[in-house]
């Protein structure tokens, strides 16, 4: 990506040196040269200070459209966004050329002719292209920047303990409520066996995550089925987790435990009775997995500081360069993971 950014400039400045060079011939050409010495012969302060004016708003335009406009709406197709730059740097053209017309005959007061009027179309068409090559520039040096800043602030977080920590998150109440609920069965049956052994394959997982910074939909989906046999143990009936992923995106990589996080946030914030049983879903839809709950408060106050969520997004953002969804409506609670 750095690569094809660089040669996308060298070879835009180069074609704009190319064509700044050779302004004079295409001058002569169309017998311009001329033209633009006789417009001289008129000269007057107020000429001076309207045509300075009117060029400088002209760049000052240009810079802040193909500058902060790209950048503000980064998220349009490249089409989309080159088709509207167009059209919006054509719009200013005219806009300016029609405003320098109007002021000029009035702060003036001398009327210019149509030959002039054509001459200043071409005068502000080059300068508008020059502006918005050199807007591109700066552009990409800004995000250049912005890439150094980040890493840089990246290297003073210590990014490696940061993530390890994240992936190595899991509220310490649930091994509590699990061994509480082991001592309950351990006596009953063979569902100690099994609890035990979903147990120590969690605990396992989650300690190979702090080797891999991202894990296959499939090892994830492995290690969300214990946690869900564990927590139906404790929950029994009140507790509904609906898992429907297709097959296509099980070699899809995403940070390890965070479909078992986002699950755990609506088991720890959300009622769960035998009136209101909790329904979870988890299930694939448009390049995401979507995780969904209704939206049943708990009546009595759960300790939250909102992390849970940041730092999911903190870890997409920093390994899969994403960010993921969160909407509240309708009475549902949505978490869209992106898997592309």
């Amino acid at each position: 990506m750095r690569k094809e950014i660089s040669n996308s400039i060298i070879l835009k400045i180069s074609a704009i040196i190319s064509g700044l060079i050779s302004i004079p011939r295409i001058l002569t050409l169309f017998d311009i040269t001329e033209k633009i010495t006789d417009s001289y012969t008129d000269v007057n302060i107020k000429d001076i200070i309207v045509r300075f004016l009117s060029l400088f708003l002209l760049c000052i335009l240009t810079f802040y459209l193909n500058m902060r406009w790209k950048m503000t709406y980064s998220h349009f197709s490249i089409l989309t966004r080159n088709t509207i730059t167009f059209l919006l740097n054509s719009f200013l053209l005219i806009v300016m050329v029609q405003l320098f017309v109007i002021v000029y005959s009035n702060v003036v007061g001398t009327r210019l002719t149509e030959s002039e009027i054509g001459l200043t179309y071409f005068v502000y068409f080059v300068i508008l292209i020059i502006t918005f090559f050199i807007s591109r520039v700066l552009r990409y040096q800004i995000i250049h920047q912005q890439d150094l800043l980040e890493k840089q602030q990246l290297k003073q977080q210590s990014l490696e303990s940061e993530l390890t920590a994240l992936k190595n998150q899991i509220n310490p109440h649930f091994l509590f409520n699990s061994l509480n609920t082991l001592k309950s069965i351990v006596q009953e049956n063979e569902q100690a066996d099994t609890f035990i052994n979903k147990l120590s394959y969690m605990y396992r997982y989650i300690l190979q995550s702090g080797v891999s910074d991202l894990v296959t939909i499939e090892e994830e989906l492995k290690f969300l089925n214990s946690y869900i046999h564990l927590l139906q143990n404790r929950y029994r009936n009140r507790l509904e987790v609906h898992i429907d992923i297709e097959d296509r995106y099980f070699n899809r990589e995403i940070p390890p435990l965070s479909i078992q996080l986002l699950v755990e946030n609506a088991v720890k914030h959300n009622e769960i009775s035998e009136k209101n049983p909790l329904q979870i879903l988890v299930f694939s839809k448009d390049e995401m997995i979507h995780i969904e709950n209704k939206i049943r408060l708990r009546k009595e106050l759960v300790e939250s500081t909102g992390n849970g969520l940041i730092n999911i997004n903190k870890r997409f953002q920093l390994l899969k360069n994403e960010s993921i969804i969160i909407q509240n409506k309708d009475e549902m609670f949505i978490v869209k993971l992106p898997i592309n």
